[in-house]
């Protein structure tokens, strides 16, 4: 019998959070954090991680179990992942991830297979060399000429990610995207994809009052003790929510024009996942709006209830 799993998807700040604790409490569910971020201790009020009070009760994984200093793979998310999925299962409960990127919560379900993509030492040597030397956009532009595709989906400051994707090119001898078209198409879990959307004017809205939010509820704050903690250029700090804010630490960019960039690209990433998952994976799409989203809700639970008997 294989397993059966709850995956909530969409893009930020559509409402996934709340879904995932309304169905962890009506069908005797916990919660796996698919957001790679959450991992961090410390990195609260810009993941927008849940709080105590927000999880009713509900247990919740993937939360707080990495130092900010600390990496933090797609191999990574995939062993935990599947870790918590038979643990939770083996409880009599129903696994639930709420959340997350399309690359990552993909290579939890489908099982990728990251044993081929052994590292060379010397070779990753010589990419950071040519970092230092050179800088990132050097090291990014040798990305785009041999993996265009996956060059599309990292940001330049993302050291660790391009030079990942290199390394997978010279060990492999195949892109990282040619890679991960090879991987399986089937997952081991029985899966039940629901993926919300929201009107795009309305989901920036959202997005936007979200960061306002955030910078009421003391991010800068956040920022500036991770930043002054030395965390400045580690793998967490190059997530959206904190290195739009180190140019104004360090007196180089307008508090406003930090926020106007966190706020765009927040509204990117959100497009960037959308377009992933509608490419990517069979999803059911429910279209919600803040005045329906009750109504809305009801309408999922009714649909999973009939999905769950059949299984």
């Amino acid at each position: 019998m294989k397993k059966t799993v709850i995956v909530i998807m969409g893009p930020t700040a559509v409402g996934k959070t709340r879904l995932s604790i309304d169905i962890a409490k009506q069908f005797n569910g916990e919660i796996i954090s698919g957001d790679s971020m959450q991992v961090y201790k410390g990195m609260d009020i810009g993941t927008a991680k849940i709080t105590e009070d927000e999880m009713q009760g509900v247990t919740h994984h993937m939360i707080d179990i990495k130092n900010p200093d600390e990496a933090f793979s797609v191999a990574d998310f995939q062993y935990y992942v599947q870790k918590y999925i038979d643990e939770i299962t083996s409880r009599g409960k129903l696994p639930i991830i709420a959340g997350g990127s399309g690359l990552y919560i993909q290579a939890a379900l489908f099982d990728y297979n990251f044993s081929e993509q052994k590292r060379n030492d010397a070779f990753t040597t010589r990419l950071e060399q040519i970092l230092d030397e050179d800088g990132a956009m050097a090291l990014y532009q040798r990305l785009k000429d041999i993996d265009p595709e996956q060059a599309a989906k990292i940001h330049p400051n993302n050291h660790r990610r391009v030079i990942r994707a290199l390394e997978v090119y010279e060990t492999t001898g195949m892109t990282m995207t040619a890679y991960q078209q090879k991987q399986s198409k089937r997952s081991p879990y029985n899966l039940l994809l629901i993926g919300l959307d929201m009107e795009r004017e309305l989901l920036y809205k959202q997005i936007n009052h979200r960061v306002d939010v955030m910078l009421e509820n003391g991010l800068v704050e956040e920022v500036k003790y991770l930043y002054r903690q030395g965390f400045e250029d580690c793998q967490s700090m190059k997530a959206i929510g904190y290195k739009e804010l180190i140019p104004y630490l360090k007196g180089e960019q307008q508090l406003k024009d930090s926020v106007e960039l966190l706020k765009r690209n927040s509204r990117r990433y959100a497009k960037r996942q959308y377009t992933w998952f509608k490419n990517k994976m069979d999803i059911t799409w429910y279209q919600v709006k803040p005045e329906t989203i009750n109504e809305k809700f009801s309408t999922i639970f009714a649909d999973l209830a009939g999905l769950l008997k059949k299984k």
